[in-house]
């Protein structure tokens, strides 16, 4: 996945929608002359569609009570909300006024404000997001404070509908934006119904863990595709887990909670509701919940058997020899994978990390790992790998991440076959009735187009006790510019994983020959797919029963490696060959980072067991 704190970085470049500077005044409660017969409410701006039928419009003498102060960041303002709201269950009694600087205004705080109605996309028009509803270049008077905040609305399991969102319309290139909304049917209805209000949750437990932006997601449906460790799993395109909402910290980040999944926070969790670019419906909380613990612990796999081979993916997000994360990780490798036979790595970087000066060797890297897990007590491995080409490979500029093996040579062999490198591809050939590669280690198909600014598969030959076995290791085009579950456009556009489906098919292919060579050859195709055991991917890398992603062998509740915005998800996979399926096989994901605030990696290794 594409890294949300460099996504973060950028957003800060992008400019405020306003610039100008509001106006507080200070005044009686009355108004000198007559008030107007019939002034606008909040209610009316924010309509019953998610675009304001005064958007690009003045309105003037907007009343409301101040229900939070938002004085950091790059969009600065207040909520306010209608203590008399109208009937209609569509229309928010909230709405967010955009001051561009500290406001100068109070919870509880009666105002009157006037100003130009605007509609604003976090993250731009081209990322696909819904538009928050705002007052912008106000004048905001006060007319009275320390009054009572208006009681927040309760988000609870019996009140977001089961159905997620309505399809979008067709005249509109998938947009729900003109819709009318239907609170009591579509869960994104509903959250756009309250989008501005005071809303609160009760007693809700988390499903993703805390962030360093003091940001962690809760649902409020704990029964919703659970788990048995407390999380909510994604296994469907058709069943995207309503009860989920993310929870921001609104200007308290020193008493934000450091949960992990399966923990709870009790009794109230309050505030006004968001829309932000990063998880969309936000609830900014000025009142968290007493943060009471799950008792999620780290995983351990089962050690294998003298006679089973262990083979491991794991990403460890961009390490290089400047983290100080190496002992970490060799524990993870160690203790609670048991010292897998072979592990895949993936985010290897450059002996110098980021820094951008033509360095591609990652000996450093690798090297600083191998003496962790041997200071951990584990075996000291061997490592096979090929440095890319400069800056060709995606990830973090400088860092020409790639994919390396580590093997135990005390229990499995390394087959060297030389020529292997950056732009050479290896092939299969036939020896003595046997598939061999042309080249180990080396690269499947490095020049097709489908590696792109992509990272290009690494292959190569092991022996276990008489046995070869192909590794394939894999770290499939990130999903990058994805609309994200909540945009406007439902269903969402998944565009980055045309190139995955394009990577699929080159690995599947090059699967395929070498079946053909060897058709009971064992082959394990491994790594970070970015894509999902149910997706188009991943039947594509199966097509014509050449592999077979052994996490299905799980059941469903327990088919994960990563969690993002509240979902447990499958991104890392373990692909198999007929003769491994049919001969028997143990997995695990076992669950080590994505769960736990003070992860090491956003990924969660996995282990399969196996008898060549």
């Amino acid at each position: 996945m594409a890294s949300k704190s460099s996504a973060r970085l950028a957003a800060l470049t992008v400019a405020a929608v306003c610039s100008v500077a509001s106006t507080v005044v200070l005044t009686a409660p009355a108004h000198a002359g007559a008030a107007p017969a019939d002034p606008v409410r909040i209610h009316d701006i924010q309509g019953t569609t998610r675009l304001s039928p005064y958007a690009g419009k003045q309105v003037a003498d907007v009343a409301g009570i101040v229900t939070g102060v938002r004085g950091y960041g790059s969009s600065k303002g207040f909520w306010m909300q209608d203590p008399r709201p109208d009937a209609d269950p569509a229309t928010s009694e909230g709405v967010f006024v955009f001051t561009s600087k500290a406001p100068e205004v109070a919870v509880g705080d009666a105002v009157i404000v006037s100003g130009t109605v605007s509609e604003y996309v976090p993250g731009g028009t081209s990322s696909g997001n819904q538009s928050v509803t705002e007052i912008t270049r106000p004048t905001v008077t006060v007319v009275s404070r320390g009054n009572a905040v208006p009681a927040p609305t309760t988000v609870s399991a019996r009140s977001v509908p089961r159905a997620y969102a309505p399809e979008g319309d067709e005249g509109a290139n998938g947009s729900v934006n003109a819709l009318p909304l239907q609170p009591a049917r579509y869960a994104l209805d509903y959250y756009e119904s309250l989008e501005g209000m005071n809303v609160r949750v009760l007693d809700a437990r988390v499903v993703g863990a805390s962030d360093p932006y003091t940001e962690l997601w809760v649902t409020v449906k704990p029964r919703e595709n659970d788990n048995r460790r407390g999380g909510t799993v994604y296994g469907s395109y058709d069943d995207q887990n309503t009860g989920r909402l993310q929870i921001q910290s609104l200007g308290r980040p020193a008493d934000f909670p450091a949960a992990d999944v399966g923990d709870t926070l009790t009794g109230t969790t309050a505030g006004p509701l968001d829309y932000n670019e990063y998880g969309g419906y936000t609830l900014v909380a000025s009142e968290i919940g007493a943060l009471e613990s799950g008792g999620t612990e780290r995983e351990s796999t089962r050690p294998q058997s003298a006679r089973e081979l262990a083979v491991a993916t794991y990403n460890v997000e961009n390490l290089d020899p400047s983290d100080d994360t190496f002992a970490a990780h060799a524990e993870a490798i160690v203790h609670h994978l048991k010292s897998p036979d072979i592990v895949s790595l993936e985010e290897i970087q450059d002996n110098n990390g980021a820094t951008d000066d033509g360095t591609v060797a990652a000996d450093e890297t690798v090297g600083r790992l191998i003496d962790a897990i041997v200071a951990a007590g584990g075996p000291r491995y061997d490592w096979r790998g090929i440095d890319p080409v400069d800056k060709a490979d995606g990830g973090q500029p400088g860092g020409n991440i790639r994919q390396a093996f580590l093997f135990n040579p005390e229990r499995v062999s390394f087959t060297d076959r030389a020529g292997g490198d950056a732009t050479t591809a290896t092939g299969v050939r036939k020896e003595r009735g046997k598939a061999t590669l042309t080249h180990s280690p080396g690269r499947v198909d490095p020049a097709n187009p489908a590696w792109k600014d992509s990272r290009k598969p690494l292959a190569g030959e092991f022996v276990f006790r008489g046995r070869t076995v192909f590794v394939i290791a894999n770290h499939f085009n990130s999903k990058g510019g994805d609309q994200g579950l909540t945009a406007q456009y439902q269903p969402p556009s998944r565009g980055s994983e045309a190139q995955r489906h394009a990577q699929a098919k080159v690995v599947n292919t090059f699967v395929k020959e070498i079946l053909a060579a060897q058709k009971k050859a064992d082959v394990v195709a491994l790594g970070d797919i970015n894509d999902f055991e149910f997706s188009e991917t991943a039947r594509l890398l199966e097509d014509g029963g050449a592999l077979w992603s052994a996490v299905k062998s799980l059941p469903e509740s327990e088919r994960y490696s990563y969690v993002y915005q509240g979902n447990s998800q499958v991104l890392d996979q373990i692909l198999v060959s007929p003769s491994i399926r049919r001969g028997g096989l143990s997995y695990d994901s076992v669950h080590v980072n994505a769960e736990f605030h003070d992860q090491i990696s956003d990924h969660d290794p996995q282990v399969l067991r196996f008898r060549p």
